[in-house]
């Protein structure tokens, strides 16, 4: 872990990263691609000094209240935040300027935030969005090392269904030769119905690859899948998109779940909703 100084924490689309680099150990993760121009180790934390100032003063500049999302490339919820907590006192401005929030997670830690996020979602809108990407417990913990367990993730999202939290879950990446199974796929849709979720966003059945997460991704395929990675090559070469040869068999399954359980998919639709600021208390203010 190091700290960096910072001048501001807010992308102009109201994004942020309180954290560069991880810990989860994914075997795939794209965050490891040479075009994010990391100088330091991956795994070597870098924190945004003054992360929860730095949004303080941003958002009280800002006209209107907005969403504000978080978890785009870092998770916000790696361990370190048990010790430093930027992302709870950074949702603890943003409660307390009325703003909304959407994050990205991996880990069943967000249920220590339920409290505020519950606060921030009783005004406007609070969504956590959390990553599934095999029902296969096992898998889960070679492809995914240091992170909660698709099980443990599930629960988690039934208690941020219990509390009224709105979830989204991000499908993927579906691993070719691996996870590409309509089991694995029907498995994962039966948690996201259980778990009442708002949206499924999924943009197909495979992984991306590019220059520095490929290298990573192959030596962890030799180390865990022998004989998968040549796999790969053979049928992906160099190319950034690797769906899976059965995509076309699992999306139709996938969008006709979707559409009899009245779950969203359709990514614009998703967006669209991530994207909107809503106040709660302006609606109640015109029903009293």
């Amino acid at each position: 872990m190091h700290y960096a100084n910072y001048k501001t924490i807010l992308s102009p689309r109201n994004g942020m990263n309180l954290y560069r680099g991880c810990t989860h150990g994914c075997i795939y993760c794209d965050s490891r691609s040479l075009c994010y121009h990391f100088t330091h180790e991956f795994t070597d934390i870098e924190v945004k000094a003054g992360a929860p100032e730095l949004l303080e003063a941003q958002l009280k500049r800002k006209k209107a209240p907005c969403m504000v999302s978080t978890g785009s490339m870092c998770d916000p919820y790696i361990p370190l935040e048990e010790e430093l907590r930027f992302t709870r006192r950074a949702l603890e401005v943003i409660e307390k300027h009325g703003f909304g929030v959407t994050l990205i997670t991996k880990s069943a830690r967000v249920l220590r935030d339920l409290d505020i996020l519950a606060a921030i979602n009783a005004k406007t809108k609070a969504v956590v969005q959390i990553t599934l990407t095999t029902f296969d417990e096992a898998l889960c913990r070679k492809i995914e090392p240091n992170v909660s367990t698709t099980l443990e993730r599930f629960r988690a999202l039934e208690v941020l269904r219990d509390a009224g939290i709105p979830t989204v879950v991000w499908l993927g990446p579906i691993l070719p030769f691996l996870s590409d199974t309509e089991e694995n796929l029907r498995g994962l849709l039966d948690y996201c119905r259980r778990a009442k979720v708002k949206g499924i966003l999924c943009f197909g059945f495979g992984v991306t690859m590019r220059e520095g997460n490929r290298e990573y991704f192959y030596n962890r395929l030799d180390a865990l899948f022998p004989g998968i990675k040549e796999r790969y090559i053979q049928a992906f070469g160099n190319s950034y998109a690797c769906n899976s040869p059965d995509n076309d068999k699992l999306y139709p399954i996938f969008k006709e779940f979707c559409a009899e359980h009245g779950i969203m998919y359709k990514t614009s639709e998703i967006f669209k909703y991530l994207g909107e600021f809503e106040s709660k208390q302006r609606q109640m203010s015109l029903f009293e």
